[in-house]
């Protein structure tokens, strides 16, 4: 049996595309992994096929249409009677329904956010067309899986369709972290550098801490914006942009934190019902967490004290909170770190995924 999964997504550092091919490709499909290189091709190796279609488009919105016209096209000259398609949010959507009318295969869809509530879109005409797309397609959809209860809910009550919730959460680590003396102390931020992530507050926050050094790691839109805003406030000796890097880079640098933030603002619904893959990554790691008080990562909080909620963005507010999980240090937050990540690991996710596949196996061939 043959998966073919595709996504708008360079495939370098995506984490989630990567662990589902993992697990199905353990199970004896056979992975064709479709993607693109917007954004860059890094060197990639894993043991199913992959390609990544050339884009030849310079913004954003054209590149979405090229990437859905030649996503059909490879759709087509990969998928056959014996296949299952698994399309990864709404921007690779369409051609996977056409594929799947066609030659009468199932498909899967894995919405890994509310692609029309994304911060980035709201009020714009792209928001438009997203949503349009949204309401044509996803009643429809038969086989779905979403990242968080909060989605699962929301796609539930919006559109009639009940996803399975499978969370987008690391492998358990099992060997021994050491946790460092690190002097000055880690603040760390990893994820993408877009808007309504509480960047620039956390920035404004190293104000008020003595003997701390916040690290970004992570790319995106807006890190011209929060580079200039921290020379803008002379902030140079405080904060550190560490850029894109790879998952086994990633893991490495989050390990050495003291303290990690995870505090995305309310730009719409994606955010306020996400729980932000960098959540799980930094309780695998054992680091405490300042999370944002919303309905996902309030979830995680109320089973385990990883670390400590704060309730809005106030730049001073943050500091107290940061500075109250260093006071306590890492050491005090171990024991619920390590029954947290007990839980929050992919390993209790992934029979999920066999278990929905193996349905749409049973329901259609």
């Amino acid at each position: 049996m043959k998966i073919v999964v595709s996504a708008f997504s360079s495939l370098y550092t995506d984490q989630r595309i990567e662990k589902v091919c993992e697990t199905l490709h353990k199970q004896g499909y056979e992975i064709i992994l479709l993607g693109n290189d917007w954004g860059g091709a890094g060197q990639m190796q894993r043991p199913y096929s992959f390609r990544r279609i050339k884009l030849l488009s310079t913004s954003l919105k054209t590149a979405y249409a090229e990437f859905n016209w030649k996503l059909y096209k490879e759709l087509k000259k990969s998928a056959d009677k014996n296949t299952i398609l698994l399309a990864n949010d709404i921007d690779s959507l369409v051609p996977n329904v056409l594929i799947s009318k066609q030659l009468g295969i199932p498909l899967v869809f894995d919405s890994h956010e509310i692609f029309t509530e994304m911060p980035a879109i709201q009020g714009k005409l792209s928001q438009k067309i997203w949503r349009f797309l949204e309401r044509k397609y996803i009643p429809n959809i038969q086989y779905m899986m979403t990242e968080s209860v909060s989605y699962a809910n929301w796609f539930t009550e919006t559109y009639g369709v009940k996803p399975i919730v499978v969370r987008n959460i690391p492998r358990k680590i099992t060997d021994k972290i050491e946790i460092p003396d690190n002097q000055p102390k880690i603040l760390l931020y990893q994820g993408a550098i877009n808007q309504s992530r509480g960047i620039p507050q956390a920035i404004l926050a190293t104000k008020y801490l003595d003997n701390v050094i916040f690290k970004i790691a992570g790319d995106g839109p807006k890190i011209k914006e929060y580079k200039e805003l921290v020379k803008k406030e002379n902030l140079q000796h405080r904060v550190e942009f560490l850029g894109k890097l790879i998952p086994t880079e990633l893991r490495k640098i989050t390990r050495t934190a003291d303290v990690a933030v995870s505090i995305e603002e309310n730009g719409g619904v994606s955010y306020l019902y996400s729980l932000p893959n960098k959540v799980a990554d930094c309780i695998q790691a054992r680091v405490p967490l300042v999370l944002i008080n919303f309905p996902e990562m309030m979830r995680v909080y109320n089973q385990f004290k990883v670390g400590e909620i704060v309730e809005n963005h106030d730049p001073k507010n943050l500091a107290d909170k940061i500075q109250k999980v260093l006071n306590r240090g890492r050491a005090y937050y171990q024991p619920e770190l390590e029954k947290a990540a007990e839980e929050l690991c992919w390993e209790k996710e992934e029979s999920k995924i066999i278990a929905l596949f193996k349905k749409v196996e049973e329901e259609n061939f």
